[in-house]
């Protein structure tokens, strides 16, 4: 670790009363940050799967403060529970470290199928599916050139995009296909040379000048691979592997013109229809991880020794599946949140989004319904490196840069390493359209089956915002949505660095023109901002 400059700090000292029991917050919150130290050093195991909740200032890792506000501000301090809603690809509600912070609809009898509650969802105990047991779909560009509607506004714009997917995933396709040949080829040279399938990356690298010309071209292949990060030709045939699925995915689903995953029998473009779907809230298959993830990074049980803690204490997850392996429909996500907000949630969390919503004024007016009722919507900016001033990213809550609603809060992501590279080259970013951002990229979470896994994306990094956003809800329940974004921008921190935007290292600009707030979540400060404006009541 090196220090470039001496930390300057703003700090002001404050004694806030909390609203819990009449119990104090005394603390220095860290207001401004103009330079800080650089972690030059490798982060330990612990600080990888944890780094989205260490403190920029003890740890120069650029987390949330989130352990140092269990530590000095809400410890022996009771929180009343919050339910947050998590409308994604489902929710493992039996993996070990979510089965304890599950919301569950005590008005339903499990398995009775009977609706109860009379809510219109029968046997609805954890929550709602509205995917039925779908799992693959179109994006939506593809559905608007499938209709073949060319008065369609967005169609020529549609089709333009899609021409040049289906050739950009088709020519990564035939590379990796060529890519994985070689793996083979290589693997079985190997196994030849070596007489034995289980060589390893040592063997390899003890390899002579050869003229054997099979054995010198497996070396290289072999090599290079390492040079990627991968220990094996193993390692490699199954990264290969699984970017194959990925693009058979996408050309045999996502961009395939003449396919349809609706299986729940409802029409999509009609809302009179409500109540389809089933109270399955799991996923499809283990691979559908997304869903556990995000809820894991939420609410993931804390200190109970298993692989992650989540943000929030004191929360049940709601599991509302609505988003399949391609682009969610506008209906099902504007029904997930009026099922939501209906049904207790008081933060939604939408790790999803898309260049095209047909409709997207539902899912507006379903946003507005949860500002009316209370409710925080936190929304994921988007992985394209784009600037979504410029180019949408659906749901958003605004018409023409008009906001509807106070409850919306668009995310941005963030990388472990403070300093020019702090922003995640994925992410989308916008000065009008992104709020805040967060921890986003190699965050460590729950997956199926009782499993972890390390993802990244904004999707990872809107969870990290709306377990900010249930901890001031539930110290500070007398806070409306309203309040509480607004002290989750106000209270991040303000950062005046310049950073590399979109991985693209000639486009470097200060970070405050790339987010509306110009700062990074930080729960500490978060919590006692929102003490002040509870007591100031």
């Amino acid at each position: 670790m090196r220090t470039i400059q001496r930390l300057s700090l703003s700090v002001a000292a404050t004694a806030i009363l909390s609203g819990c029991g009449g119990s104090s917050f005394i603390s220095t919150p860290v207001e401004n940050i103009d330079s800080s130290p650089l972690k030059v050093s490798e982060l330990t195991e612990q600080e990888k799967h944890t780094w989205g909740h260490l403190d920029l200032v003890k740890d120069t890792i650029p987390g949330m403060s989130v352990e140092k506000a269990y530590e000095e501000l809400l410890k022996n301090k009771k929180g009343a529970s919050v339910i947050v809603a998590v409308i994604d690809s489902g929710i493992d509600i039996d993996h070990e470290d979510l089965n304890d912070v599950l919301w569950t609809n005590e008005d339903e009898i499990p398995g009775n199928g009977i609706d109860d509650d009379k809510n219109g969802y029968v046997d609805d105990v954890h929550g709602w599916n509205f995917l039925g047991d779908g799992y693959d779909e179109q994006l939506e560009l593809t559905r608007i050139v499938a209709s073949g509607d060319t008065s369609n506004p967005q169609y020529a714009a549609a089709k333009a995009e899609f021409d040049e997917e289906f050739e950009k995933w088709s020519q990564r396709k035939m590379r990796y296909e060529q890519i994985y040949a070689q793996l083979k080829a290589a693997d079985e040279t190997f196994v030849k040379h070596f007489g034995k399938a289980d060589y390893t990356k040592e063997d390899i690298n003890a390899i002579g000048a050869t003229t054997d010309e099979d054995l010198t071209k497996a070396v290289q292949m072999a090599k290079f691979m390492f040079s990627n990060g991968l220990e094996s030709i193993q390692d490699a045939k199954e990264e290969i592997n699984s970017g194959l699925e990925h693009f058979a995915d996408r050309l045999n689903y996502n961009l395939n013109l003449n396919f349809n995953g609706r299986v729940t029998g409802d029409n999509p473009d009609d809302m009179s229809t409500k109540y389809y779907g089933n109270g399955n809230v799991k996923p499809v298959k283990k691979s559908e991880s997304h869903g556990t993830h995000v809820a894991g990074i939420i609410a993931a049980e804390r200190g109970n020794g298993l692989g992650a803690d989540g943000v929030a204490n004191n929360v049940q997850i709601m599991s509302v599946r609505a988003v399949p392996n391609g682009d969610e429909y506008d209906k099902d996500i504007a029904l997930a949140i009026r099922y939501a907000v209906d049904n207790g949630a008081k933060i939604i969390n939408g790790s999803f989004g898309k260049s095209y919503s047909p409709h997207s004024d539902w899912v507006r007016e379903a946003i507005k319904y949860a500002a009316d009722n209370d409710v925080i919507f936190v929304h994921a900016a988007g992985n394209e490196s784009k600037d979504v001033d410029v180019k949408p990213n659906f749901p958003d809550d605004n018409v023409d840069y008009v906001e509807i609603a106070n409850n919306y809060i668009r995310v941005g992501a963030l990388e472990p390493k403070y300093g020019s590279g702090l922003l995640a080259g994925f992410s989308n970013y916008g000065k009008k359209n992104v709020d805040v951002f967060a921890p986003g990229a190699k965050i460590y979470s729950t997956t199926p089956e009782n499993e972890y896994d390390t993802k990244g994306g904004t999707s990872m990094a809107a969870p990290a915002v709306a377990g900010v956003a249930a901890l001031i809800r539930s110290y500070f329940p007398d806070l409306n949505a309203g309040q509480v974004k607004q002290i989750i921008l106000d209270s991040g921190l303000a950062l005046n660095l310049k950073v590399v935007v979109a991985g693209d290292t000639n486009d470097v600009r200060p970070f405050s023109e790339l987010t509306t707030s110009g700062r990074i979540v930080n729960a500490y400060n978060a919590l006692i901002m929102a003490a002040k404006e509870s007591s100031a009541k």
